[in-house]
């Protein structure tokens, strides 16, 4: 039951993110307090190791395309639900999901992580995912969507189950309906 509880607090944080407003953008400086703080002190020092983790996963192999390093956060096996429903197993799998986003939009990144929630086993990191849309999108069959040059700036939220230092199990949410009306590709 603990990851239920985790994940309607983790859910109702995304849900009230997204209808908010995007903050002004903080330097780095007025950023760290508040990351820090978000880790809190009543973390055991297993869950603060994965927060740590997780916000290196972030800020540092996700946003700089170190793909070689994601094993430090990813199981080899690891289990990977995805926003559209579908799920991948192993790390393979899941950075061939990854890596396109990169492709449309080399720029992608996370530089923040405004909620970080631990219990038990499971993390709840909301992050800030942000990119240009510059280069074609390949939808398949041969076909492209040109570039709009938009930029977007969506919530995201990664909630993971963590074995050994590592997580076994993720699951990932944000809004594609909110992506596609940022890049000009919705109404």
């Amino acid at each position: 039951m603990r990851h239920s509880t985790i994940l309607i607090a983790a859910a109702g944080s995304l849900a009230l993110a997204a209808c908010s407003p995007p903050a002004a953008d903080k330097s780095a400086a007025e950023k760290a307090p508040a990351a820090t703080a978000a880790a809190g002190s009543t973390h055991t020092a297993e869950q603060a190791r994965n927060l740590a983790n997780f916000d290196d996963l972030d800020f540092n192999v996700y946003s700089g395309q170190k793909w070689d390093e994601i094993g430090r956060s990813h199981a080899e096996n690891i289990v990977v639900h995805y926003p559209d429903g579908t799920t991948t197993t192993g790390i393979a799998a899941h950075l061939d999901k990854l890596k396109p986003q990169f492709v449309f939009a080399p720029d992608t990144r996370i530089k923040e992580h405004p909620l970080k929630l631990a219990d038990g086993e499971y993390t709840a990191v909301q992050g800030i995912m942000e990119g240009t849309f510059t280069q074609p999108m390949d939808i398949g069959g041969g076909k492209v969507i040109q570039p709009t040059g938009k930029a977007f700036k969506l919530p995201m939220l990664t909630v993971g189950r963590w074995e050994n230092g590592v997580m076994v199990e993720e699951w990932l949410y944000w809004d594609n309906q909110a992506f596609m009306k940022q890049v000009g590709l919705a109404p």
